[in-house]
């Protein structure tokens, strides 16, 4: 019996220790911010203090308008791509859930290009919000523009990282899910979205839960190789929590048997 719990000890440890085979590398490399793109902030805060002009050029600050779970969306309003697409999948996601906007939740577009101005947003608004077949209360969604310092303070707190490429920007889309108190809890990402993702958000957003998204375990599950100028499964994460899981079942059985033993 020792020499078993002995073997499940050295088992678990060679799968960390980082001198032996399942973590052996000839290197690490650190991964960095990305230029474009997102870097989740799960658990973090957005500054609420920031201030913001909304469609109809009324100054608002975000503590003023994140009281509910909240929808946040960042583009700019004469984005050629695939910003409107992501506006109308949010609207088409709005009418076929049965939650309420403006009572359940509550939808905030910014623009991160400080060129845009209420004109551009309350045009965008029109278009998006007449696209979308549910009623939507006033207020319960929306667009608002603001300065470079207010937008890069925003930006750089949910770690939304745009490149302007002469008029126009290069950059992702995703839908950050906060709570009532400007936590972030949840990155959907795509431009649409399955009704039960948005009632999941918003349900834990009311609760304040850090939910990980799907990207988090497909950066553990891969990396990218320079070389080849892709992603690539990486074997070693991978063999390394299936053999801790194995062991830590292997420990666990031997303990019950142990135990299963002393009482008969």
């Amino acid at each position: 019996m020792r020499l078993r719990w002995i073997l499940a000890l050295v088992l678990i440890f060679s799968v960390w220790h980082p001198g032996l085979a399942l973590r052996a590398q000839t290197h690490t490399l650190t991964p960095l911010a990305p230029e474009i793109g997102i870097e989740e902030k799960l658990g973090q805060y957005v500054p609420l203090q920031l201030g913001f002009v909304d469609a109809d050029s009324d100054s608002v600050y975000l503590r003023d308008v994140v009281k509910k779970p909240t929808i946040l969306t960042l583009v700019y309003y004469h984005c050629p791509n695939i910003c409107l697409p992501l506006l109308n999948g949010v609207a088409d996601l709005v009418a076929k859930t049965d939650l309420d906007p403006g009572k359940d939740y509550d939808i905030l577009t910014v623009s991160f290009d400080p060129f845009d101005n209420p004109v551009t947003a309350g045009r965008i608004k029109k278009t998006v919000t007449a696209s979308c077949d549910k009623k939507l209360p006033e207020n319960a969604w929306r667009f608002l523009t603001g300065d470079s310092v207010a937008i890069a303070e925003l930006t750089g707190a949910v770690g939304f990282r745009v490149k302007r490429i002469d008029k126009d920007f290069a950059h992702a889309t995703a839908l950050i899910v906060l709570s009532p108190d400007g936590k972030i809890v949840r990155y959907l990402y795509g431009l649409s979205f399955l009704p039960f993702e948005l009632k999941m958000a918003v349900s834990e957003a009311s609760e304040g839960k850090v939910v990980p998204s799907v990207a988090r375990v497909l950066r553990f599950c891969f990396s990218y190789d320079p070389r080849g100028r892709k992603y690539v499964l990486n074997v070693t994460r991978v063999v390394g929590a299936i053999v801790v899981i194995a062991a830590v079942v292997f420990v666990l059985s031997l303990i019950v048997l142990q135990r299963k033993k002393q009482r008969a």
